[in-house]
Formats: structure tokens, sequence, C-alpha cells
């Protein structure tokens, strides 16, 4: 069944309205269903086809945005933001990876898993793998960056992992404000909690985001939960 808007926008109408009349969001979600002519939210989950490709998600996106990939281990997200990047690229924009995890052969590596080739866009694509990233190094080294520039932060959990670096609430609010001013996309590859049960929910939320430290999620524009190869967009406020 054709929904009338993208579940995204469906669970951003059942959260205000559980906030306008009080009553649980479980509630608010059953009666978004019934109006879309499903008996529940779980039936409309099960009865929609809310996945997406790069492409799609990529058309989503705008100059400004803070993005949240988020998955667990082995589930696809770092290719995922790459094929991110490579959408980006082949728009005539650029694309910057920031890793505290991966090597340049690494992800050359993952470019020929996606299918595309390291080299056609070595012209627009930096890797970057200093061991001071932070937001701080980032927007040092984005200070000329042309609008547009999509930016691949692995990952958000290791931000602030050294005690030296702002915390991570610091370091989120000031790249959305980098972002905003530099009309840049930054990327965000985030960890999703070992409590995460896919039996229970096809795709992780915002409250299987794992956060070590304090972090307000409602900072990102745009959240992307994957699960076995696939997306949802999900709301993040």
């Amino acid at each position: 069944m054709r929904l009338s808007s993208p579940v995204y926008r469906l669970k951003r109408k059942a959260r205000l309205l559980s906030r306008g009349q009080n009553i649980p969001l479980h509630e608010a979600l059953d009666r978004i269903a019934a109006e879309e002519g499903f008996r529940g939210w779980s039936l409309l989950m099960a009865g929609s086809d809310s996945t997406t490709s790069a492409a799609d998600m990529f058309a989503q996106l705008e100059p400004g945005d803070l993005v949240l990939v988020a998955a667990r281990r082995g589930h696809g997200k770092t290719l995922m933001s790459l094929r991110l990047a490579v959408e980006a690229m082949t728009s005539g924009n650029r694309g910057v990876f920031f890793s505290l995890e991966y090597t340049k052969k690494e992800v050359a590596d993952r470019f020929r898993a996606i299918g595309s080739e390291f080299e056609h866009f070595k012209d627009l694509f930096e890797f970057d793998s200093s061991d001071a990233i932070s937001a701080d190094y980032i927007m040092e080294r984005l200070a000329c960056a042309p609008k547009g520039t999509l930016v691949i932060i692995d990952y958000l959990q290791i931000l602030d992992q050294d005690r030296q670096k702002p915390e991570l609430m610091v370091q989120v609010r000031a790249l959305r404000s980098f972002a905003r001013e530099k009309g840049s996309i930054m990327v965000f590859i985030s960890q999703i909690d070992r409590s995460y049960d896919q039996s229970v929910k096809a795709y992780p939320d915002l409250e299987d985001v794992r956060l070590p430290n304090p972090l307000d999620l409602a900072l990102f524009d745009k959240t992307f939960f994957l699960n076995n190869g696939k997306v949802q967009l999900q709301a993040a406020g």
C-alpha cells in the first residue's frame, strides 16, 4: 500500500500528535497508521517499502546538513557513507573522509567493494587519518572547502575518546555551525548499541545509538539506519 508520506514524516507527525494530545507515542503511531489504512503501526511498517538507495539518500541531503548513518558492525554503514561520497563527487562536489579507524588502502578497497574505482575520484576525494582528528581539526582542514563538500567522519563515538579534546556535544555543535556556514554536508558514521534486537524491530533507531558520552541527537538533520544492507530514513527530532 502506498503511504501518503515517507515513514520518517509519519513518525514525526505521530510525535507531534503524542505531545499535542498528551498520549503515549505508541498510541499516536497506531492512530497515524489507521489514517494510512493499517490496523497498527507494526503492520504499516511491514507493508510499506521503507528502504532507499544511496542515490535516494543523497537526493534528500542539502548543504549544511548534519547526517547520521548508523548500524551494527558489519551492516554496511561505511560502505553506504562512501556511496554517498561517490554520489556527491559524481555530481561534481568534493568528498572528504576523516577516519580514526581506517587506512587509505582500506578505504580504496572499499571503493572497489561498492563498484567504484578510487583512482577515478582521486582529484575530488581526500582521505585523512590523523590522530589529531577532532572538530577543531576538521574545521581547520575544511576552511577553504567549497560549498557542497560531503564530509564523512568515522566515527561519532570516538571524536572525544582523547580526554584532551572537547566533549562530544561541544564538538558536534561546533561542526553543525560550521556546516551551516560553509554549506558542507557532514556525515557521521555511528555505532549501534549491542542491545539492539532485530527480531523486535527491523531497523535500529535513535534509542539504539551508542552514546558513551552525552549528545543531543536532535542536532542531526537526517538519520539513516541500516540493517542487512538495507537503509531507512528516520526523523531526528
